[in-house]
């Protein structure tokens, strides 16, 4: 229970229900579920799928991408310094959990999953055609990566499918929970202080 209020008014109490701190991801869960493709020194293509992401500048386009040294993935993005961030739709979702859950130290993701690897026009790693957007990025920061493993992206590029009847994309709730994109609520014209921002 939560209990507050000014001090010339009454006090109100509200049966609030403590959440764990270290959950706080659920609360405040960043965006859709990506695969982040990666290719190594070796020519190898990799897959992996990444929850913790944010927006952190509109122009020059960044994005801050948490991915450490527990990733098969860290190495080959560390060291070509490029990737591809792709956003599946709901479609794809058991395949982009099943993905997570294997390496790609020891089989070919895309050959397992039966994703299909389409050359990038300005970085190395490919892009996922069964996916409905996919990013170029490259490091632009990784200034953050030994104390937060947070690597600050460039996008290059963006590619986007619109033929694709299935655009739902798919958040991490925790748990093995997801919810999936619903009803779009256009609140366009209240948006005044930043209109610059919109289309």
């Amino acid at each position: 229970m939560a209990c507050g209020g000014p001090s010339n008014s009454r006090w109100i109490c509200i049966m609030f229900d403590e959440f764990p701190a270290e959950q706080a991801y659920r609360i405040l869960e960043s965006g859709p579920i990506l695969l982040v493709s990666t290719r190594g020194t070796d020519g190898s293509a990799n897959l992996m799928t990444m929850g913790f992401h944010m927006m952190i500048s509109h122009d020059p386009a960044l994005v801050g991408a948490i991915i450490g040294p527990w990733d098969y993935s860290h190495q080959a993005l560390l060291e070509s310094r490029e990737c591809v961030l792709a956003v599946p739709t709901v479609d794809l979702a058991e395949k982009v959990v099943d993905i997570g859950n294997c390496s790609g130290e020891t089989l070919d993701k895309f050959e397992r999953f039966g994703l299909t690897p389409v050359a990038a026009k300005t970085v190395n790693a490919p892009l996922v055609g069964e996916c409905w957007a996919n990013l170029e990025c490259r490091i632009a920061d990784d200034g953050w990566s030994q104390r937060y493993n947070l690597l600050v992206l460039e996008v290059q590029r963006i590619w986007v499918d619109n033929t694709r009847q299935e655009k739902r994309l798919i958040h991490h709730k925790g748990d093995g929970r997801f919810s999936v994109d619903g009803e779009m609520i256009d609140l366009g014209e209240r948006m005044v202080k930043w209109r610059y921002l919109m289309d």
